[in-house]
C-alpha cells in the first residue's frame, strides 16, 4: 500500500526536470554528480550548458581541462567535474564507451560512491537498490522516529533495508526520485514538514505525536575557522589581468585565482606585496583603488576578504618573481611553491634557481575577454570579477 501511494502521488505531483525528460544513463550521471551540496534551481542552467558543450561521455572524455572547468564554474566543489572527466575516461576505455549498468560495476568509476552508484542503477538501468541521499535519510527518520545519529553509518544502513522493503521491481528508479521528491518538497529539511500533502503520513510516527521537527538527529555543526585574505588584481597597462593556478591538491585545486596574501592589508602593504610577486618582471605598481570586503563561506572555513585593484605601469608580457624570504609574515604570500601554468597567454617564470626550497609563484596575464571565456575562477572570488568586468566595460 506504501508503496501504491507514493508512487500514485509522484506521477501527480512530481518535479518536471530537464534530466528527468530523457533519463539516459549519462545524464541521470551528470545530474547527480551536478546536484550534490547544489540547489536544483542553480543546477538546471549549468545541465543545459554542459549537455549543449558536451552532449555524451566520449565528448567529455576527449574534452581538454580548461573547457570542462569552465563550464563547471560557479558549481562549486570542482573535483566534481575532475571526477566527471576521469571517470568518462574509465568509460571509454574499460567499458567501450558504454556505461556500466550495475551498482557494483559503477562504484570502480572516478567520483561515483554509494548514493550515486544506486541511482544511477535504478534510474538509468532499473536496478532495485535505495539511492539514500538527505532526503530519503530525512523521510526515513520522521516515519520511524530514528533516534540515531542520522549521519552515522548504522543509521544509513537502517534506512536502505527499510526503504528496500517498500522498492518495486518494476519501478525503482521512480520510486527513489518519488521519495527524493517528498523529502524535497514536503518533508522539508528546514522549518516544519507540510504533511497534510504528504502520502505517507498515516504511517509517520513523529506525525502521529507531532514531533516532526525532532527528526533527523544531527549532530551540531562545528565553528568554521576564519581566514582574512587581501586580493590582489593587478592590470598591466595592456588591459590584461594576472592569475596564478592553484594547487592541484587542497581548497580550490588546480583553479585559477588572482594573486593574494593573508591578512589583511593596507594599500601600502598591498603595493609592496604586488611587487614581490613580479619582482621577475622589475614592475612598478600603485594601488588604483580600495575594493569593497568580501566575505565566502565554505563548509569549514570562512574567507573574509580585502580587495585592491592595481595598476602595473611598467608593461609587461608576463612576471614571477620571487618573494623573498624576508617578507613580514603578514605578507607571506599563499601557495609561493605552485610552478604548473598552462594557456596560451604568455607566461614567464623567474626568482629562485632550480632547487632552492621555495619557487617562484607562476603569473598569467590574460585579457578580460580571456578570463570570461576561458579561465575557471572560483565563485568564492565572485565579487572581484564582477569588478573587473565592470571596470571594463566602464573604460571601454
Amino acid at each position: 500500500m506504501k508503496t501504491e501511494m507514493l508512487l500514485a502521488w509522484y506521477d501527480r505531483n512530481g518535479r518536471t526536470l530537464p534530466w528527468r525528460s530523457d533519463p539516459t544513463p549519462y545524464h541521470v550521471w551528470l545530474s547527480e554528480i551536478m546536484l550534490q551540496q547544489t540547489r536544483v534551481e542553480a543546477v538546471k542552467e549549468y545541465y543545459r550548458r554542459f549537455t549543449e558543450a558536451l552532449p555524451d561521455v566520449r565528448a567529455l572524455a576527449q574534452a581538454p581541462e580548461e573547457q570542462y572547468m569552465k563550464l563547471w564554474e560557479g558549481l562549486g566543489y570542482y573535483s566534481r567535474v575532475r571526477n566527471l572527466h576521469k571517470a568518462a575516461v574509465q568509460i571509454m576505455e574499460d567499458h567501450g564507451g558504454q556505461m556500466p549498468p550495475t551498482k557494483k560495476e559503477l562504484l570502480a568509476l572516478s567520483g561515483i560512491g554509494d548514493y550515486t552508484s544506486s541511482a544511477i542503477a535504478s534510474i538509468a538501468f532499473g536496478e532495485r537498490t535505495p539511492a539514500i541521499d538527505g532526503n530519503l535519510l530525512r523521510v526515513y527518520a520522521r516515519m520511524m522516529k530514528e533516534e540515531e545519529n542520522i549521519k552515522t553509518g548504522t543509521a544509513k544502513k537502517k534506512a536502505e533495508t527499510w526503504f528496500l522493503e517498500f522498492m518495486p521491481e518494476d519501478r525503482p528508479g521512480d520510486f527513489n526520485q518519488a521519495v527524493m521528491d517528498l523529502g524535497a518538497t514536503v518533508c522539508l529539511p528546514n522549518g516544519a514538514p507540510e504533511c497534510g500533502r504528504c502520502p505517507w503520513r498515516e504511517f509517520c510516527r513523529a506525525h502521529a505525536d507531532g514531533t516532526e521537527l525532532r527528526y533527523p538527529v544531527i549532530p551540531p555543526k562545528k565553528e568554521r575557522r576564519k581566514e582574512e585574505r587581501t586580493i590582489l588584481l593587478l592590470i598591466d597597462e595592456t588591459g590584461r589581468i594576472a592569475l596564478r593556478k592553484r594547487p592541484e591538491k587542497g581548497l580550490l585545486a588546480g583553479l585559477w585565482e588572482y594573486p593574494a596574501a593573508e591578512g589583511a592589508l593596507n594599500p601600502k602593504e598591498a603595493a609592496k606585496t604586488a611587487e614581490r610577486i613580479l619582482s621577475g618582471a622589475n614592475p612598478a605598481v600603485a594601488v588604483v583603488e580600495e575594493l569593497p570586503r568580501a566575505k565566502h563561506i565554505f563548509s569549514h572555513i570562512e574567507w573574509h576578504m580585502t580587495g585592491y585593484a592595481l595598476r602595473v605601469k611598467r608593461p609587461c608580457a608576463a612576471g614571477a618573481g620571487d618573494p623573498g624570504e624576508d617578507r613580514p609574515e603578514s605578507m607571506k604570500m599563499l601557495y609561493p611553491g605552485n610552478d604548473s601554468v598552462s594557456g596560451k597567454t604568455e607566461a614567464v617564470r623567474g626568482g629562485a634557481p632550480e632547487g632552492e626550497k621555495e619557487k617562484a609563484a607562476d603569473i598569467l596575464w590574460v585579457t578580460p575577454q580571456e578570463l570570461s571565456a576561458t579561465y575557471a575562477v572560483p565563485t568564492a572570488l565572485v565579487k572581484y570579477t564582477e569588478w573587473i568586468r565592470d571596470h571594463f566595460d566602464r573604460t571601454e
